[in-house]
């Protein structure tokens, strides 16, 4: 598969049709696309911090950081100290992370002594070597603007879900608020990461809408999360089933075929996958995973077992941009 073959054309018919191969036919199919446009056997590992923590006013029913839910167990926290998140930046370096990614829990961006922060933070991010992603809520062109100009690599702004089904889960705000933050951080010339999560009681259409919906992106989004829900108690969604793997593996499939040049994030819910369903899904064309025992606020396989993944693999983790990283080794921290 060459280039030109990357495609914002697909039908909602054409997306469920390869999801729903035989799965033995479709992680063929996943795999040549893969190793067509990603040789060299690399997998990124990325590092996500939670920089404010809670009290968010949004009502995503799958988020414990929402204020809206009362019995979640999460205790909001304060914006952090630009000092602590640029030294846990130069700990995720050493442990082999190549990007940093920081995740405040706002509804949207307000201009002022906060924003000016997660400026600094970016800064100092890059300062370490890093790519550096936020992700903030929604943003107005001149605020991606100044994210440019702190030297933001990515953006963080998942669809979740398809338009059909995005009301079910989230009502403070719309699908089109989502797609306009989208513009905004095309606009200012950052790179886009947006997925979206699985297991949140939407139907298989809705998973294939939500990557049709992606895939009419131009250009396509340098980097597609694709999250398992997590139930966490005292959320809306906090009974719902875990995901089977196998499903995971079809996303993270489809995915690679849709989207040939991006980065696929094998994202939230990996711990609950086990070391074959996590194995499966890097063989379907998942390129990326976060790195360290906590993703903001559900847990993550700690950095021992992810190194036990890469040698029983073979897959090598991208070369950070400084040399001065230390190799990863089982008693490594995040």
């Amino acid at each position: 598969m060459s280039n030109d073959t990357v495609r914002h054309n697909w039908t909602l018919a054409e997306i469920r049709a390869l999801h729903d191969l035989p799965l033995f036919d479709l992680l063929d199919k996943a795999r040549s696309v893969h190793v067509q446009h990603h040789p060299n056997n690399e997998l990124q590992l990325c590092t996500l911090l939670s920089v404010k923590t809670g009290g968010c006013p949004e009502d995503c029913g799958y988020c414990s950081q929402s204020s809206k839910h009362q019995k979640s167990p999460v205790e909001p926290q304060r914006l952090l100290d630009v000092d602590a998140v640029v030294a846990a930046a130069k700990q995720a370096k050493l442990n082999g992370a190549t990007r940093f990614c920081m995740g405040a829990a706002w509804r949207s961006v307000k201009d002022g002594p906060a924003f000016e922060r997660v400026l600094e933070m970016i800064r100092g991010v890059k300062a370490q070597g890093l790519e550096a992603c936020v992700t903030l809520g929604m943003l107005t062109d001149d605020q991606a603007r100044r994210l440019k100009e702190a030297g933001l690599d990515s953006y963080n702004h998942n669809l979740d879900t398809s338009r059909e089904y995005y009301p079910k889960v989230v009502s403070t705000r719309t699908y089109d608020d989502r797609l306009h933050t989208l513009r905004a951080v095309r606009g200012a010339g950052i790179g886009v990461c947006c997925g979206g999560i699985i297991g949140m009681g939407e139907s298989l259409d809705d998973r294939c809408r939500l990557l049709l919906e992606l895939s009419s992106l131009d250009p396509h989004p340098e980097s597609v999360p694709i999250n398992s829900l997590v139930p966490i108690p005292g959320t809306p969604m906090g009974e719902l089933p875990r995901v089977d793997p196998v499903d995971v593996a079809r996303m993270i499939a489809t995915a690679r075929v849709l989207f040939p040049t991006s980065r696929v994030r094998l994202a939230a819910g990996r711990h609950e996958l086990g070391r074959e369903g996590q194995i499966l899904c890097l063989y379907a064309g998942a390129n990326s995973i976060f790195y360290g025992d906590q993703l903001l606020t559900t847990p993550n396989p700690e950095p021992g077992t992810d190194v036990e993944l890469l040698q029983v693999t073979g897959l090598q983790p991208l070369a950070p941009a400084l040399s001065d990283a230390a190799p990863l080794t089982a008693t490594a921290t995040a």
